[in-house]
């Protein structure tokens, strides 16, 4: 058994380990598959950093954040472990020489977001090295009944056992008691060896207050003056407002910048670098800011607006007050947004008829033979569902029985020489030297460019496929060619007996409608627990299943004998006093026939739909007309107009 400590003190430089650590490291160090359910900032990447440096082989890392990775990859550098990540930003030679560093084992620690394990090129490259751990970050991203579910985490499991990894290692933040049920029966995790630490922190002073849209800009301004010279994050829910509440405080003399996705990433960097460095003490960001900042002096972080859900809220002030002194979390809540929040969720949920036309079209692809190939945007454009939507849908049918995956290949992939024929042959023995002749031979070729074509390859060598794809490979590794893949497509199995079941398109519609009904309910929850009358801190932490929660705070708003009163949302003009055929007519003439009411209510609401990108809907007149009315009601008003 390694000496843990002796471990940590010899990479980290640290002389004892933070709660739950211990405990977790020694499950890993001892074999087993193990859960570390920790708060926001309390050291969960050390949790396998640290068994990676003994560990025989790989440590394969998921995230679903390249931006989480970076820091982690800077942090394992600092530390002289050898970490890599392949991510789409790289170069074609910074990508050979991480998968060289694996191949080779010189790399330690090799960090992926989940989609790269649909590559086939990866699959086939990761499937002939040996990894001991496989570690899940933001784990939560599995359960449907988590925040940001992640269809292709779903996938994770079953691929742990394809490339035979014995260990796995689950990491996050924000997961309820039904979540960590849901992630550690996947990966059948032992519930000895599922670590919660515990929720609650008392430096974190929760404070809700019930205000008006109006009066927010001038009670901030206020409430910052009282707090001059300290680093802080205000978080808005649109980039829009970002730069509004940013332009107002630097009017009123604070020092302050907006961030946020609709910046170029050159400029983020330079934002982020001054808020670390102190330079610029307040930000004011859409949630995209904050992952994996580790800026200790936090002192207070402010909702402008609702948070998304309590899981968002939760992490958004794990930021806050890391050095373990007194720090102020403020919520600035109404109820003005609440609409455009459920709207997005209704956004998601496919309609009936799309998911039959995705059925339909599987019928009709396998009428001879049994598998399914499909490309995923052509199939989203098709059947006018959005493609995380469709991910979805692809999962759940999985999860039924009625598609298997069997693999995914690149439609095309296109090659140039960057060296002569002669020079690249005379790397190669005789035998190998038939086969590339081969590939080259049957490839269709164009000035510069060469199309593989495989199928034709597999009239001379049967079944090379897989074979080629490898050589097409390591030609591109060594930079004897540049390799292009694109147009992924997807390969299924199917079940025809599964598949023709009655009502079952009805039965995948339902289960959207049930996420959908669980999403809403986060929604209403949250509005429930800032206006609550009780501890904010205890409630929070008896959500996240803190096995410490038990007495009230004393220091949050409630506590302290202020509970917030949500003003009302805004009275908006009620949507029948509106001409019907006024603000539908040239969408109804672009869409043409087909369309249905729940469409023509997502083009009102502001909801995009792959066919509205494609018709360019959001120029049209009457789009996103009634983004702050109910989905519900717009529906009601357009069915009411739409049978007449």
């Amino acid at each position: 058994m390694h000496n843990a400590h002796a471990l940590l003190k010899q990479y980290f430089g640290f002389n004892t380990f933070r709660e739950g650590q211990e405990q977790v490291v020694s499950n890993v160090l001892n074999g087993l598959g193990a859960a570390a359910i920790f708060p926001t900032g309390s050291g969960k990447s050390l949790c396998y950093q640290l068994p990676a440096t003994v560990l025989p082989h790989l440590t394969l890392v998921v995230s679903p954040l390249l931006a989480l990775m970076q820091d982690q990859l800077a942090f394992l550098k600092a530390r002289g472990i050898s970490a890599a990540s392949i991510d789409s930003t790289q170069t074609p030679e910074q990508a050979a020489s991480v998968l060289d560093g694996v191949a080779n084992g010189s790399i330690k620690v090799l960090m992926i977001s989940v989609e790269r394990l649909n590559n086939e090129r990866f699959r086939r490259f990761i499937g002939e090295i040996a990894i001991s751990l496989l570690v899940i970050d933001e784990a939560h991203c599995i359960s449907e009944w988590g925040h940001n579910f992640r269809p292709d985490y779903l996938k994770l499991p079953s691929y742990q056992k394809e490339l035979n990894i014995p260990q796995v290692l689950l990491l996050t933040a924000t997961a309820t008691s039904k979540v960590i049920e849901d992630m550690s029966s996947k990966f059948a995790i032992d519930v000895n060896c599922i670590t919660l630490t515990g929720f609650y922190r008392p430096n974190l002073h929760l404070n809700a207050i019930g205000i008006a849209e109006a009066n927010k800009m001038d009670y901030l301004k206020n409430w910052l003056k009282v707090r001059q010279q300290v680093s802080g994050i205000i978080y808005v829910t649109l980039q829009k407002s970002a730069e509004t509440v940013a332009n107002y405080l630097q009017r009123e003399g604070f020092s302050v910048l907006a961030y946020h996705a609709g910046m170029d990433s050159e400029q983020r960097k330079a934002i982020q670098t001054q808020f670390m460095a102190g330079e610029v003490p307040i930000i004011v960001a859409t949630i995209a800011f904050g992952m994996g900042i580790d800026k200790s002096d936090i002192r207070f972080v402010v909702h402008y607006d609702l948070p998304k859900s309590i899981e968002n809220y939760a992490q958004e002030i794990g930021r806050a007050g890391r050095d373990g002194s007194d720090s102020e979390c403020l919520v600035l809540a109404n109820k003005d947004n609440l609409n455009v929040l459920e709207n997005f969720v209704y956004g998601d949920t496919p309609e009936l008829s799309a998911i039959c036309s995705v059925i339909e079209q599987i019928k009709v692809q396998t009428q001879q033979s049994t598998q399914w190939e499909l490309m995923l945007n052509q199939l989203s454009s098709a059947s006018n569902i959005r493609p995380l939507s469709l991910k979805t849908l692809l999962v759940y049918l999985e999860m039924q029985g009625v598609i298997k995956p069997k693999y995914s290949y690149f439609a095309e992939y296109k090659y140039k020489l960057q060296t002569t024929l002669a020079m690249l042959m005379s790397k190669f023995d005789p035998e190998r030297q038939q086969f590339i002749n081969a590939i080259i031979d049957t490839s269709v070729k164009a000035k510069i460019w060469h199309t593989a074509d495989l199928n034709q390859l597999e009239t001379f060598f049967p079944n090379s496929r897989g074979r080629a794809i490898k050589a097409l490979d390591y030609l591109d590794q060594k930079q004897l060619i540049e390799l292009q893949s694109k147009q992924l497509t997807q390969v299924y199995d199917v079940d025809q007996g599964k598949l023709q079941v009655q009502g079952l398109a009805e039965s995948l519609f339902k289960q959207f409608t049930t996420k959908e009904v669980s999403e809403i309910d986060r929604i209403n929850f949250l509005v429930a627990f800032f206006g609550s009358n009780q501890c904010l801190s205890l409630q929070l932490a008896q959500y996240f299943s803190d096995p410490n929660a038990v007495a009230a705070c004393g220091s949050c708003s409630v506590c302290l004998g202020q509970v917030a009163q949500l003003p009302e949302q805004k009275k908006l003009q009620q949507i029948d006093t509106y001409d019907f055929d006024a603000i539908s007519a040239d969408a109804i003439s672009k869409l043409k026939t087909n369309y249905s009411a729940v469409l023509l209510t997502r083009f009102f609401c502001g909801l995009t739909t792959p066919l509205f990108t494609k018709l360019k809907m959001r120029q049209t007149y009457g789009f996103a007309k009634f983004e702050h009315y109910r989905f519900k009601d717009v529906l009601n008003w357009v069915k009411q107009h739409k049978e007449k």
